[in-house]
């Protein structure tokens, strides 16, 4: 009787879950580089939701679920006249953050995009803002809403670095869910308590499968999970914070927990605790690393692993472009991560498959020396059979050294080569790429494009004058840090 009793003892918060909560309550964000890069990170974060306004597929998903709907003290959602409950709007932040495949990227054992957080970040910021000067309080600073992007950002990121859940079948979004449900709890003002309940409800959901990220079931709503997820994170945040009570046996427990349910494979004897391979490994503390590292996406909009790939190939168009019928075949040298993501042979369905597809992207830039979003799309790729005939002649080999620089702390590279043989026996330079454009090492070379890129998005929905002055706020470093959130986010609505 008395084991029975034990057995029902409620257990303490996993180890993980402790510790991220009392990163989330207590770390202040102190490292000038962070803060820095997640403003550049701001900018283009909101620059690819600016972007992915131009296609009806994304803005047929966005607005209030009641037409006509306006909230009092509601968020705003950037690009748009929508003011939502903070909930829904982010959730059209986040699907148009992600829509475009353009925003940031961590690569690790699990893959990930930490600006997808900011969906939840900004909507949370934005109510809570207006709701503070409606009462007479101060309002809250956008270096509030930094130190919360570098915060979810380090969670998703630290976690990925050892954990892969794309290997038992989860989609990275369960990163975005646990990372945004812990920082916008803390922007509510959570306590512990209240933060350990809500990070434990993000685990006990039902998580997303990776299915349709791949062939042959890749498709649209992979645009759209990261903006599902991190509203899920707002909301239950809310709920944690009327006084839900929070499942700490939610990891550990037999059977019944996520090892056992989501992170393993294997048919475990279920009345033991789950191997230790099957639990979370945290190879480090979290502080600002990740926000510090982050990989951005300056030059394509294409999945990550192939942006080198598509540099390479541009760099290969002006020797190529006129001899494209004499190609005999194009090797691609690459990690094991892209081959097992996005390398693909056969028919591709749509543009969300065409965009995860390494041979499809390296064939665009191959044949006309740049890759947008706009060539994923089903008109540009009928209209060009080329693209195809270019697929089918090549071929796409794992180079080990790229695979294991890949995954090394001090390199951390995303390396592709490629080179183009014909059938005359001659063949152009094999070009290597090992770090693309938006990576740490390559900062001082990225930043003015990235810049450039923000530019251009600005220009997709304002006014010339409108667009200047938007841009001379964001750049200014302790001008944006001071903003109050209310008055950075009048900067982007309609």
């Amino acid at each position: 009787m008395s084991s029975n009793v034990d057995l029902n003892q409620r257990p303490p918060y996993d180890q993980v879950i402790q510790d991220i909560a009392d990163y989330v309550l207590d770390y202040r964000v102190e490292s000038a580089e962070a803060l820095d890069t997640a403003r550049n990170c701001l900018m283009d974060s909101l620059g690819c939701a600016l972007l992915a306004l131009r296609f009806p597929e994304c803005t047929k998903l966005l607005g209030p679920l009641v037409e006509g709907t306006q909230v009092p003290q509601g968020s705003r959602v950037p690009g748009t006249s929508y003011r939502l409950d903070p909930v829904k709007a982010a959730w059209d932040l986040g699907a148009m953050i992600r829509w475009l495949d353009f925003n940031d990227t961590w690569l690790a054992a699990e893959w990930a995009h930490p600006s997808d957080n900011l969906g939840g970040i900004l909507a949370v910021a934005d109510h809570l803002s207006q709701r503070r000067v409606a009462r007479g309080e101060p309002p809250l600073s956008m270096r509030l809403v930094l130190e919360a992007m570098v915060k979810a950002h380090e969670i998703q990121g630290v976690m990925a670095l050892e954990n892969s859940f794309n290997r038992v079948g989860l989609d990275h979004v369960v990163l975005v869910k646990l990372a945004s449900t812990a920082v916008c709890a803390w922007l509510m003002g959570a306590t512990r308590e209240q933060l350990l309940s809500a990070i434990s409800h993000a685990l006990v959901d039902g998580q997303a499968l990776r299915t349709y990220r791949h062939s042959p079931n890749a498709g649209s709503r992979k645009s759209w999970a990261a903006g599902d997820a991190t509203s899920r994170g707002v909301r239950l945040a809310d709920i944690a914070l009327r006084g839900e009570m929070g499942v700490p046996g939610v990891l550990g427990a037999p059977q019944w927990g996520f090892y056992d349910v989501s992170f393993s494979h294997t048919n475990k004897d279920l009345a033991t605790k789950p191997s230790a391979q099957h639990r979370f490994s945290l190879p480090q503390p979290f502080g600002s690393y990740v926000m510090e590292n982050i990989l951005f996406k300056v030059s394509y909009p294409a999945e990550f692993h192939g942006q080198t790939a598509c540099e390479a190939a541009v760099r290969l168009h002006p020797l190529v472009r006129n001899r494209v019928t004499e190609i005999d075949r194009i090797v691609i040298n690459t990690q094991e991560s892209a081959i097992r993501i996005i390398a693909k042979e056969g028919a591709l369905a749509n543009a969300a498959d065409r965009d995860h597809c390494l041979q499809y992207m390296t064939a665009v830039a191959l044949a006309f020396g740049d890759l947008t979003a706009e060539h994923y799309e089903d008109g540009f790729h009928q209209a060009h059979p080329i693209i195809d005939r270019l697929r089918e002649r090549m071929e796409v080999i794992e180079d080990p050294r790229y695979s294991r620089e890949y995954l090394e702390p001090d390199k951390r590279s995303i390396a592709n080569a490629v080179q183009v043989f014909y059938k005359d026996g001659r063949s152009t330079e094999k070009v290597e790429v090992e770090y693309p454009i938006g990576h740490r090492r390559r900062r001082s070379e990225g930043m003015p494009l990235l810049e450039e890129k923000f530019k251009a998005s600005l220009a997709t929905r304002f006014a010339p004058q409108r667009c200047a002055g938007v841009l001379a706020q964001c750049k200014d470093q302790a001008a944006l840090e001071a903003m109050p959130v209310e008055q950075f986010v009048e900067l982007f609505v309609i």
